[in-house]
């Protein structure tokens, strides 16, 4: 079995280019993906999407070498602009959700919740997109809004971020692998599966 181990952050732009790669190698046999929350929008980094002017000129690149989309309600949300990403609360938005749903969904769970926020315009801050995002994967709105005010989940969502630190990530998305005592970052975030792949067999040797 080899061990990935997916660094993503809710709003990263780059990540939901990336998604459409790393949710069809999860499903190759002899791959398990963990995924990790980062800290992209925390601290002194948190204000309005009015701040960010870069936004949309990236999420063009995206579309233009990754062929994915963003969504009306996004675009409308940030022409309005006062939406703040909170990467912590993005983060135990997730925790959340994997609480409920359990292990083996890392990578579903991270695509339905960028498309709360890359195609409906949600902000990942609201306790009802935390429902929502549920309701669409067949899981138990109430116990993930019961989840999300859990204080064991929120520490957890923080311990994660803290591994994700921990293993040197500081940009998104980052795909490791295990080498050996170590992990090598694999692609960058315009690689489809069939790259990965390669790169992955290139690993193996």
């Amino acid at each position: 079995m080899t061990d990935l181990v997916y660094v993503f952050d809710g709003y990263c732009g780059w990540c939901w280019g990336f998604h459409p790669a790393v949710r069809e190698l999860a499903a190759d046999d002899g791959l398990a993906v963990t995924a990790l929350p980062g800290s992209l929008f925390t601290g002194s980094r948190r204000a309005p999407l009015s701040a960010f002017g870069f936004i949309r000129q990236a999420n063009q690149q995206v579309t233009a070498l990754t062929g994915v989309e963003f969504g009306a309600e996004f675009e409308a949300t940030l022409d309005e602009g006062s939406l703040v990403p909170d990467s912590d609360d993005a983060a135990r938005l997730w925790t959340a959700l994997r609480a409920v749903a359990g292990p083996g969904r890392d990578v579903e769970l991270v695509t339905a919740l960028q498309a709360a926020f890359f195609v409906e315009g949600r902000s990942l801050s609201d306790p009802g997109t935390a429902t929502t995002v549920a309701a669409s994967l067949g899981l138990d709105p109430g116990a993930t809004a019961a989840a999300l005010a859990d204080p064991e989940v929120a520490a957890a969502a923080r311990t994660a971020q803290q591994q994700a630190r921990a293993l040197g990530v500081d940009r998104y998305p980052t795909l490791l692998v295990r080498t050996g005592p170590g992990r090598t970052s694999v692609g960058p975030a315009t690689s489809s599966a069939a790259d990965l792949r390669a790169e992955l067999a290139a690993l193996r040797g």
